[in-house]
């Protein structure tokens, strides 16, 4: 019987491509290899990060395809129901990215409170700075918004709470009653009413129908003027026109964004934005360290094999 062949799509750390390839019985494909592009015809494995998407098509294509491993807790780069349609198991690696994006959310919006990038390219620029018309915002007990109560949200709120003593104000439509029982609290029981009192919102919530849009003009209208929009989850969640707009006419503190519509963000694309010094963009690597990205690479490894071994639980099964 021939082994097993398993596509790499996207480029991973190098603990996991060592195990793969020490691993005897499957065959490894990987992104740099000319073979690459022939996966449809001979995939059984195929392992994706956030920039390859997989349609309808390529789940059509697919001839001797089992199983696909997402890197990261998102699939919205995943045609899930075709997947289904198609006999097709996907997983991906859930929990697994929350200290570290909820670390980098922290960094991020304690930067743009007090002005961290603006000052710094000022400098670079040779710029004359008097210090007393460069004042940021404090952080210190201030009241922090997370929309979306799960594992990312809720690391966020405990690393606020630590680091500034913020008070919390949590967001979730779907999450249980006694959620977050072990954080300090209040729970929203809108939208709405969380922008209204939050000094920071950070958003960490799946890109679905039902949040694709979420903080548009209207909702961004409810913010306090001197508020800190916070996106490290999915492009699409925050509508971006709108928000340029906010920017411009002098309301919201600011906006960090680790995720665009458009990945990774150019200035070609999003100029406008670049030219704002109360904005952040960064290319969607909030998970992005060196001991998370072998940690989760290693885990998309271990699933896959799992599943091409006939394990019945492996973990991160959507499909």
């Amino acid at each position: 019987m021939s082994k097993p062949t398993v596509y790499v799509l996207d480029p991973y750390h190098f603990d996991a491509t060592s195990l793969m390839q020490s691993t005897d019985w499957i065959q490894v494909i990987l992104p740099d290899d000319p073979r690459r592009v022939d996966w449809h015809d001979n995939a059984d494995g195929v392992i994706i990060r956030s920039e390859t998407r997989l349609t309808a098509l390529d789940f059509d294509m697919a001839k001797k395809l089992k199983v696909v491993v997402k890197q990261g807790v998102g699939v919205d780069n995943i045609d899930l129901e075709a997947a289904r349609k198609a006999g097709i198991a996907v997983h991906n690696t859930p929990a697994l990215n929350s200290e570290t994006v909820a670390e980098y959310a922290l960094a991020m919006t304690m930067s743009m409170a007090r002005r961290v990038p603006e000052l710094d390219r000022q400098i670079r620029a040779g710029q004359k700075l008097v210090r007393s018309q460069m004042l940021g915002l404090s952080l210190h007990q201030k009241m922090v918004g997370v929309v979306g109560m799960g594992n990312i949200g809720k690391l966020v709120a405990k690393k606020f709470i630590g680091a500034c003593e913020a008070r919390v104000i949590g967001y979730d439509p779907v999450a249980p009653p006694d959620a977050w029982s072990d954080v300090e609290h209040v729970r929203a029981s809108s939208l709405q009413e969380l922008l209204r009192a939050s000094d920071v919102v950070t958003l960490h919530v799946p890109l679905l129908d039902s949040t694709r849009g979420m903080i548009g003009r209207k909702e961004m209208d409810s913010m306090k003027d001197t508020a800190i929009l916070v996106n490290t989850s999915r492009g699409g969640i925050v509508e971006e026109a709108a928000l340029l707009d906010t920017l411009k006419g002098g309301k919201l503190w600011g906006a960090v964004l680790d995720a665009m519509e458009v990945e990774p963000p150019t200035k070609e694309v999003y100029g406008e934005f670049l030219r704002l010094d109360n904005v952040i963009i960064t290319p969607h690597v909030g998970a992005g360290t060196r001991e998370n990205q072998s940690n989760s690479g290693l885990a998309v490894v271990r699933t896959l094999l799992a599943v091409l071994q006939g394990e019945p639980h492996a973990p991160g099964k959507l499909v």
